[in-house]
Order: C-alpha cells, then sequence, then structure tokens
C-alpha cells in the first residue's frame, strides 16, 4: 500500500520554499560561524573573519541598496527602505568591532585570498544589480535572512572587546515572509528570487569556507 507523504514541499508556499533554501544552505549549517561564536577562540581568526566580512559587506552601497536600484516593484518599496536604513546601522557596526579586533593576521596564501573575496564581491554586485524581476530582491531576502547567524559571530566579537550590542532592526522573518508572497506572483519571478537567494548563500559559505581554511592555515 502506497502511503502519502505529510508535508510534501510541494505544498508549501513560495514564502515557505525560498526561506527554507537560506535555512538549508545558509550560514546556520556551516561550522565557522558557530566556532566563532564561542568563547576561547584566538582573536587573530575573529579580527580575520570580521575582516573578510568587511570586505563583502562592509561596502556602501551594499546588498540592499544596489537590489533597491534594480527592483522596480512597488511592493518590496517598504521592505527595501527597512532592509536598506537597518543595513547602515549593521554595515557601522560591523566596521567598528572589526577595528576594535585589529588588522587580519598574516595568513600564507594571502594573494589566493584576495583573489578569491574579489571574485566572490563581484558576484554579489552582480546579483544585486540584475534587472532581471526578483533576481536583486531575492539577494537582498537572502543577506537578510542569513544574517542573523552572522550577527551572532559580530555580537560575540563585540562583547569580548568590550563594545556595546546593538539592537538589530532588520525587517522580521514574518515581514520578508510577507514579501515573497506580495512579490513573487509568479513562476519566473519566483524562478529570479530563486536563483538570487540560491547564489547570495553559495557567496556566503564561500566566506566561510575561506575564513576556516585561514585558520587552519595559520594553526
Amino acid at each position: 500500500m502506497t502511503v502519502a507523504i505529510a508535508n510534501d514541499t510541494n505544498d508549501w508556499g513560495v514564502a515557505d520554499r525560498l526561506v527554507q533554501i537560506v535555512h538549508a544552505d545558509g550560514s546556520g549549517t556551516h561550522a565557522t560561524p558557530e566556532r566563532l561564536s564561542r568563547g576561547g577562540v584566538p582573536i587573530r581568526d575573529v579580527a580575520d573573519a570580521l575582516h573578510q566580512l568587511c570586505t563583502l559587506h562592509g561596502r556602501h552601497p551594499g546588498v540592499v541598496d544596489l537590489a533597491t536600484s534594480a527592483t522596480s516593484n512597488a511592493a518590496a518599496d517598504d521592505w527595501l527602505a527597512h532592509a536598506g536604513a537597518a543595513f547602515v546601522e549593521e554595515r557601522a557596526y560591523l566596521i567598528r568591532v572589526a577595528a576594535a579586533a585589529g588588522p587580519p593576521p598574516g595568513t600564507p596564501g594571502q594573494a589566493a585570498a584576495e583573489a578569491a573575496l574579489a571574485t566572490q564581491r563581484n558576484a554579489i554586485d552582480q546579483l544585486s544589480r540584475s534587472i532581471r524581476p526578483g533576481c536583486a530582491l531575492g539577494a537582498a531576502i537572502a543577506v537578510t535572512l542569513d544574517w542573523p547567524v552572522i550577527r551572532r559571530t559580530l555580537d560575540a566579537a563585540a562583547d569580548r572587546m568590550g563594545i556595546d550590542i546593538i539592537p538589530c532592526t532588520l525587517p522580521s522573518p514574518a515581514d520578508t515572509r510577507q514579501l515573497i508572497e506580495a512579490v513573487a506572483v509568479n513562476a519566473a519571478v519566483e524562478r529570479a528570487m530563486t536563483f538570487g537567494i540560491q547564489q547570495l548563500v553559495a557567496q556566503h559559505r564561500g566566506l566561510w569556507d575561506l575564513v576556516a581554511a585561514r585558520a587552519e592555515s595559520r594553526g
């Protein structure tokens, strides 16, 4: 006898499907952010990770800023304005904590690491500038949903440096789900948003792979 499988992903709504990509493949499934959030990690490893994060997300315009310029869907305007304002604070916080942690340590293979980061930064910028409806917005959604894991690493470093931890004012997951349902009104937009989300979290995983490899090479 064939038994129907409950909770088949085909029965999920579009918001469930897209959010699950971040849950399944984002920073929360990588060991490095969790390691950096624990006490006892060498400060050089923390400083190195924060420096790499600054390279990708400490710049202006960032992912959300570029996606705002590339997105012409009025249903996304309020969410993008909220996320953009929040990331102004997040960038300033990231830069402040990174500066307190000190410069990145000398690491073998520095030239290769810089080239890898440049490639990641270029890929993120291209996603965020994409005029394919839904793609840039998908990247903005992904960085917003994945940021809480990054924030735990950042907050742990701030606490270690004696810096006040600031509130995170990014859109809530519920608000982001509402945005997805409002914008992904057809299969083409959903596919583009899926691509933007998948590629952004892939770049984050590449970042954590790089941070881990650099820490290992330093012994």
